[in-house]
């Protein structure tokens, strides 16, 4: 007797009669006969067919859109199209009932919209169901490509005293009641009285954290929640997300390139070679959704096509200085096509601009490096020239920056510096700046949002779309 679930039954084509019992939830049921039935395993469902004229009407009035069922038979050729095989049921059981008029969720097309406020219930849906795979299949692949290579899994703090990006937008941690947070002689809140004894946030980043371990362990990664107070309710901005930050000891700014496309390579691999049906629905539903835009604003390429692009293309690697001159001297800046014009050295790029380089200039994936000091963190190494750091960002078709990362300053006196100009002080920071006491090394290090990879990989426009629970402004449901 075979207990499979949906993806292996449909692989077993040609073993006819074998017995076969299934749970799963009701796509659709039709003609009072054939019912659509899908467990989550695959995009696919399975077409079970009853035979009604011995199936008590009780029964038949509860198989309904959402319920929950379990069913025994016998695999058979399938006389109908679109599918090879099929369930003959000798036996049903209603696990689970779903009401078709309170159930959200019906056989039709839904707004992404009305999706997300139904985000328990989204996963059941083709789109949310393949985008949910993917992410899976993407995560399982970080540690694996990491663990192979003998990096240290580190679970870096959620609850920091320290910005680790200058960003200044983070949630503050406390136990201070409302309107009740005592304030000290100079009119500010006495965090001395907090939980923690000090002012406290939700983490940023964990790559300080994770530097220690680079720096005892020579290899480490993390990949974990991390969050941003922004204020903005953009496609490509979310309060809560997570981040895959891997450091490295020994290693200088070219390891660290080599690193970031070997591993996105691998990752994108993975998922090409194990999520092939939900690529094809997802690359499919892309097309259709991209024939809806105007001409000038469709992609180029395919899903499935920006996905080979990444993993047969070597990255090309160019300086910001050479790529602000490509961009300066570009039709589209020349003609006033830019929405930020690039007129001078030190300009920050934005994803339009990025998007030229890989897409239109290069027609590869890119990873800028030596940017300005002036627009990048004070950790980076500062370079001979003392106005470059070594820092590195990764480029894709489509999306712009991936990858942020850069060689680390290890030098005791220049990050101590670095830190003043910025009003950093160093007792905030004081174990950070010991690493570069006591053993310092070249080392380097790179951070991925891991949503932003799972955008790029399943296609979804919308950053909301590939997280199971969007955090953002005004919205933390579920």
């Amino acid at each position: 007797m075979i207990k499979n679930n949906v993806a292996e039954i449909l692989k077993l084509d040609g073993l006819f009669l074998e017995e076969i019992k299934l749970k799963g939830w009701v796509r659709t049921f039709r003609s009072n006969r054939f019912i659509a039935l899908n467990d989550g395993s695959t995009i696919h469902n399975i077409q079970c067919v009853i035979d009604f004229e011995n199936t008590p009407e009780e029964t038949l009035k509860r198989i309904n859109t959402g319920a929950a069922i379990f069913i025994k038979g016998t695999l058979a050729e399938s006389q109908g199209r679109g599918q090879s095989v099929e369930i003959q049921v000798s036996e049903i059981e209603i696990l689970g009932d779903s009401n078709p008029d309170e159930y959200p969720i019906q056989p039709k097309k839904h707004s992404f919209e009305f999706l997300r406020e139904n985000a328990h219930l989204r996963v059941r849906t083709n789109t949310f169901g393949a985008v949910m795979r993917v992410r899976s299949k993407l995560s399982f692949a970080v540690h694996q490509y990491f663990q192979e290579r003998d990096f240290n899994y580190v679970n870096t703090p959620i609850v920091t005293g320290s910005d680790a990006e200058g960003a200044g937008e983070m949630f503050r941690v406390t136990t201070f009641k409302d309107n009740q947070a005592p304030i000290s002689e100079d009119g500010k809140i006495d965090y001395t009285k907090d939980f923690f004894g000090k002012e406290t946030n939700l983490t940023v980043s964990g790559q300080l954290e994770a530097e220690t371990f680079a720096m005892a362990l020579g290899k480490a990664y993390t990949f974990g929640p991390t969050f941003r107070a922004e204020n903005s309710n953009t496609t490509r901005h979310l309060a809560e997300f997570w981040m895959i930050e891997p450091e490295v000891a020994f290693m200088d700014l070219n390891g660290n390139m080599d690193l970031a496309e070997d591993f996105i390579k691998y990752v994108i691999t993975n998922i090409l070679e194990k999520c092939k049906d939900d690529l094809a629905f997802l690359d499919q539903r892309l097309t259709q959704e991209e024939k809806n835009k105007p001409q000038a604003e469709r992609s180029e390429m395919s899903l499935l096509e920006k996905l080979k692009f990444v993993v047969e293309n070597n990255f090309k690697r160019v300086s910001y200085t050479e790529a602000i001159d490509i961009l300066r001297n570009s039709k589209p800046n020349k003609k006033k096509k830019f929405q930020y014009p690039i007129n001078e050295w030190g300009a920050d790029l934005h994803s339009e601009h990025e998007r030229f380089l890989v897409e239109k200039h290069f027609k590869c994936p890119v990873i800028l490096f030596d940017y300005p000091a002036n627009i990048k963190a004070f950790y980076m190494r500062l370079n001979d020239d003392g106005k470059t750091v070594r820092a590195m960002d990764v480029l894709f078709p489509g999306i712009g920056e991936i990858v942020g990362g850069s060689q680390r300053e290890e030098r005791y006196d220049v990050l101590v510096e670095k830190m003043k100009a910025l009003n950093i002080e160093e007792k905030e920071l004081w174990w950070y700046l010991d690493l570069r006491k006591f053993g310092t090394a070249v080392h380097s290090g790179f951070g991925l949002g891991f949503e932003r990879l799972v955008q790029f990989s399943t296609g979804m426009s919308n950053i909301r779309d590939v997280i199971p629970f969007p955090r953002t402004p005004q919205n933390a449901d579920f």
